[in-house]
């Protein structure tokens, strides 16, 4: 009504109501003050109405996408007062929002002040508004859609009693749940919290108790904020709640068939997924999915999810089910469309494939060694996330020993022909190693932008043993000062 009017599309005088497609035709789904004065209630057969009222009734069409566009509209506008702001969901008939305004009152001056200040700028802007300022969520919405008064503040640890009188509609029930408590003479919220809880969760079942707790605060009721829409997301919601691995499997592959067209058309592939799972209790099961080379592939994405389904085992906690499945592509990459070949592997297969089933087995994502721009062996690489196409390292560097120590381990008892070659002879890791062959040297002098140092002079060595060693002179010969040796490397 309040979009209609506020858009010049419905008279400022009534009687108005909004209709929408239902049973047996057109039923009234909104109505303004003038028309419930009337005795109009929603969901009446629009033709049955028009018979009976002898008034002329100004009948909108529904449209429910402007709607939500409105509401998305006005959140935005709320988070000037506070940046948690969610929408109502379908319990609360998705006509209203919450504003999380804990440790962000005293920017107003006080919680009295910041409803007096969001009540009057709705007013002066022609939005009727019922608010109200509770410890929970729940509470709030109980006492501005079922209080008697448009404008209620709760102090703190008041929400119980200032329930207490209100319809049992007021705890978000289904209309199946609130006619049931009604037809035993359970009409207020403080009647049914008075009973004992076993018949009622056998009876009305865990809902009910759930709805009750967080409307008292006895039970956490987390609400989801407002966030810019993802491009890349889809969402799946169910009646009966799944918890079974095979079932949240199925729902990540169809989720991820519904977002590939459109990774399709922007030439992009998905680099990272979080698949969040929301329980009926409210609480949430994120995981995060990497992968090694961007991919819109539903049966590849389906699988990692199925490995980091059976890594967690009985930790998800599914708990009484999963009522809604959300998938999102949070980093994305380039993927142009290519011609395959026949016969040749499915996409996907290979070394990258592999990285991807591992770093879901060991629920951590995997490294791989990559260049830095350094001459000292020990700042030239450095670990990177794994990727399908790492970049080249430098071919014009002669060979370097497979393992490389963090720091040179020092060779001692060094026994050497020539003052400036190669050793002969050393001591370490406490044996004597006696050198056959040798290579070098190489010079690497430290950079000019970091601490000045000695340039070391590298040998490849070979022992009579077989084991084949890199070893560095740390700085010339000096009088009365033998330059010191050190073993930094071990090559295969």
């Amino acid at each position: 009504m309040t979009r209609l009017r506020r858009a010049g599309l419905a008279p400022d005088r009534g009687p108005l109501a909004v209709a929408a497609e239902g049973p047996g035709g057109l039923r009234l789904l909104a109505l303004d003050p003038e028309a419930r004065a009337l005795g109009l209630r929603p969901g009446e057969p629009l033709g049955r109405v028009r018979a009976r009222i002898g008034v002329p009734l100004q009948v909108h069409p529904a449209d429910p996408e402007s709607d939500r566009a409105a509401l998305l509209r006005l959140c935005r506008w709320a988070e000037g007062y506070a940046p948690g702001v969610a929408l109502f969901g379908a319990a609360e008939a998705a006509d209203g929002l919450y504003i999380d305004v804990a440790g962000a009152s005293h920017l107003r001056s006080g919680e009295g002040p910041l409803v007096d200040d969001l009540a009057g700028r709705l007013a002066r802007s022609k939005i009727a508004a019922r608010i109200a300022l509770a410890d929970t969520p729940g509470g709030a919405f109980a006492l501005a859609r079922y209080g008697a008064s448009d404008r209620v503040i709760v102090s703190p640890g008041g929400a119980a009693q200032a329930l207490e009188a209100l319809p049992v509609e007021a705890l978000r029930l289904d209309p199946g749940t609130a006619s049931g408590l009604r037809r035993l003479g359970l009409r207020r919220v403080g009647e049914v919290d008075a009973l004992a809880r076993g018949p009622l969760a056998r009876r009305f079942g865990e809902a009910l108790l759930l709805r009750l707790d967080q409307a008292m605060g006895r039970r956490p009721e987390p609400l989801a904020p407002l966030t810019e829409a993802a491009a890349y997301r889809a969402a799946r919601g169910f009646l009966d709640p799944i918890g079974r691995q095979s079932d949240i499997v199925v729902t990540a592959r169809l989720l991820m068939a519904e977002i590939a067209p459109r990774l399709e058309r922007d030439g992009l592939g998905a680099c990272a997924l979080r698949l969040v799972l929301h329980r009926v209790d409210g609480v949430m099961r994120v995981l995060d999915l990497g992968l090694s080379r961007p991919e819109r592939c539903p049966e590849r994405v389906a699988a990692l999810v199925s490995l980091r389904l059976d890594r967690l085992g009985a930790g998800l906690d599914a708990g009484f089910g999963f009522e809604t499945v959300a998938l999102t592509v949070t980093v994305t990459g380039a993927l142009s469309a290519r011609q395959t070949e026949l016969g040749a592997a499915p996409q996907g297969d290979g070394i990258d494939a592999l990285a991807d089933a591992l770093a879901q087995r060991l629920g951590r994502p995997l490294l791989r060694l990559g260049a830095r721009a350094s001459h000292i062996p020990e700042r030239a690489a450095r670990p990177l996330p794994w990727t399908a196409d790492p970049a080249s390292w430098p071919d014009h560097l002669p060979p370097r020993p497979l393992v490389l120590f963090p720091r040179g381990e020092a060779a001692l008892d060094v026994l050497s022909t020539v003052p400036e070659g190669p050793p002969r002879r050393f001591r370490w890791r406490a044996r004597i190693h006696a050198i056959v062959h040798a290579e070098g040297p190489e010079r690497i002098a430290s950079e000019w932008w970091h601490a000045p140092g000695a340039a070391r002079d590298y040998y490849r060595v070979e022992c009579e043993a077989g084991r084949r060693l890199w070893l560095y002179r740390d700085g010339p010969h000096a009088p009365g000062r033998p330059a010191a040796w050190f073993v930094h490397g071990v090559f295969a």
